[in-house]
């Protein structure tokens, strides 16, 4: 009988209960798409950040399958080119979830609730999510409006951006799921991933993503294969679906049904840093 977190894993690489809708962000201001469950009111939601010189179509199968578990998935098509701003891009993020929760999405009116926002990125994309993630936890100055709350960060290749994402991550406490890639020469785990990593403030978790490259989580072809190395892999996009869907079912919604997953090695996803704080 397989164990209870390769039940997990299985069960969690599907796609969810919930049928999926596909909106467009431009339509309330903001380049980019947004995926939601057909219906539901209060939802958790995060904020996807692209990578270098990617479009969001291709991580469009993550973004879908997010939804098909409940939680309301957006990515803004902003800083797509060759010498993108990733401060700005952090503040897209945190752009796009004021407005998925200021908005009602989809024909039946779904909603967000506010105090169940993450943020996630692939590449360079995953270093501007730490940054945002740091944004959202400075003080607001007295009269200026309130940033989005971020309750759970999840990274897949993250890339250090500028300012430095190594040094965003020291003021988060939020708990970090961060995924590295054992063949990736863009942003080996090292200098990256495992840096941010280990200057998290919160809980924190790094794994190891075997057979994997840089563009593993990509979807579909593009020209950007040209410059980085790496190539969409099955593998790794099936296992970000289902580790970062028990990471933010988790930390946003607040079961307790995906920990024996986030807490077990699994096959080409092992361990290489758990750190719970202590209390």
């Amino acid at each position: 009988m397989a164990s209870k977190p390769k039940q997990l894993l299985a069960e969690l690489s599907h796609p969810g209960p919930h049928e999926v809708l596909r909106g467009n962000l431009a339509l309330v201001g903001l380049p980019g798409v947004v995926y939601t469950p057909r219906s539901g009111l209060g939802l958790a939601a995060i904020a996807f950040g692209h990578g270098w010189l990617q479009p969001t179509g291709r991580y469009r199968d993550l973004l879908r399958h997010l939804a098909s578990w409940g939680i309301v998935a957006a990515a803004p098509a902003t800083q797509r080119g060759p010498l993108p701003s990733h401060r700005l891009l952090a503040s897209d993020l945190l752009t796009t979830l004021d407005v998925i929760t200021t908005v009602r999405l989809g024909p039946d009116g779904i909603s967000v609730d506010p105090a169940h926002l993450g943020l996630a990125g692939h590449s360079t994309g995953g270093g501007s999510a730490v940054l945002a993630a740091a944004q959202s936890a400075e003080p607001v100055p007295e009269g200026a409006a309130a940033k989005p709350r971020i309750q759970a960060v999840a990274t897949i290749t993250a890339a250090q951006t500028l300012p430095a994402a190594t040094d965003a991550a020291r003021a988060i406490t939020a708990p970090g799921l961060h995924l590295a890639a054992d063949e990736d020469l863009v942003a080996p785990a090292i200098g990256h991933a495992e840096a941010i990593a280990n200057a998290w403030a919160g809980p924190v978790q790094l794994r190891t993503l075997g057979k994997s490259s840089h563009l593993g989580v990509t979807e579909g072809k593009h020209w950007s294969q040209l410059l980085l190395h790496g190539k969409p892999h099955r593998g790794t996009q099936q296992l970000t679906r289902a580790l970062f869907t028990a990471f933010f079912l988790t930390h946003l919604t607040g079961t307790d049904q995906y920990l024996a997953l986030l807490d077990s090695d699994v096959k080409r996803a092992s361990i290489e840093l758990l750190d719970e704080p202590a209390a």
